[in-house]
């Protein structure tokens, strides 16, 4: 009886360490299948990144940086004196036509969070959280063409009245709000609801009512993911191009007025790069110029992001 205890006592400890070391070996194929993903990102951002630098010390052996970044005026496609490669015009299109979307998407995506983490019923929240998911999946040309098509002539010019031209800044700022707010509430609605409910809980035992409890105790406990939806969102709108590319026009401009032409860095690098422009040439390069600026305007966004959001995650974990 002893030695069969023994030996099967032996089979035992065998097993164990045979399903230890097969369970040890699916672990390491997974961890080395995920180093290989994050390789794979850091390798392809790098080449990115290399790439663009190449070509912007290029172009800035030949241009002045003092002319690129102070410039008033981006003719970079005509020749002789009538070239010119002021990136101002730019940025200020890509910034003012973001300022336009976000005046439509904060408040709209806020309220829509608001709404669908506190107050909307299950049913509700399940039929329209995905809705507003399929709107932020939809391919932006069709947003460009909505824009093109129906907000400038019908809403801007029948409705109110407005005399813009065919292609113009407001339309395309507004659409691009459209855009941009289904990420602003899903993933401020996200961070709504990560919030305790015991914070909810004793928030009405104090007697706060429901848009109290709302906006007083879980907006604040959210905020850092709040946060973080509306710099993700406005990142978005930086980086949109076929919107900006088909409503907006291809006129860089400094104007005030949004009922005008107006191009951003990204839609010129759309419409630029789709053009016959020998490579290895000045014109050529300013693809890749506009492209490096943008991806650093970007890069500073989302440090800005990642501090902003760890700070106020310290106040209120």
């Amino acid at each position: 009886m002893n030695a069969v205890s023994t030996t099967s006592a032996e089979r035992v400890r065998a097993d164990l360490v045979r399903a230890r070391s097969a369970r040890s070996a699916r672990e390491s194929l997974i961890k080395g299948l995920l180093f290989l993903a994050a390789l794979l990102s850091v390798a392809t951002t790098t080449a990115i990144v290399v790439t663009l630098l190449q070509q912007t010390i290029s172009f800035f052996g030949e241009v002045s940086p003092l002319a690129y970044f102070a410039g008033t005026k981006w003719t970079p496609l005509l020749s002789g004196d009538q070239q010119s490669f002021g990136v101002l015009p730019l940025l200020w299109g890509t910034f003012y036509l973001t300022g336009i979307g976000l005046l439509v998407a904060v408040p709209c995506g806020l309220l829509a969070a608001i709404y669908l983490a506190e107050f909307a019923k299950p049913k509700v929240r399940k039929t329209v959280k995905p809705i507003l998911e399929l709107l932020a999946g939809m391919p932006t040309i069709i947003f460009g063409y909505f824009a093109l098509t129906f907000v400038t002539p019908v809403i801007l010019r029948d409705v109110f009245g407005i005399p813009v031209s065919e292609f113009n800044g407001l339309a395309a700022g507004l659409v691009l709000g459209l855009l941009v707010t289904p990420t602003i509430a899903s993933v401020a609605e996200d961070a709504m609801r990560s919030v305790p409910q015991s914070l909810r809980e004793g928030a009405y035992g104090l007697g706060a009512g429901r848009l109290q409890v709302a906006l007083r105790v879980v907006f604040p406990a959210a905020l850092s993911g709040i946060v973080a939806a509306l710099i993700l969102g406005a990142s978005r709108a930086i980086g949109e191009t076929v919107i900006i590319l088909i409503a907006g026009g291809q006129s860089p401009s400094m104007s005030l007025n949004p009922t005008g032409s107006f191009q951003s860095m990204a839609s010129f690098i759309a419409a630029t790069a789709r053009g016959d422009i020998p490579q290895g040439t000045l014109k050529y390069e300013t693809i890749f110029v506009v492209g490096f600026t943008l991806f650093c305007v970007t890069l500073l966004l989302n440090a800005v992001s990642t501090r902003v959001v760890s700070r106020y995650r310290q106040v209120y974990e």
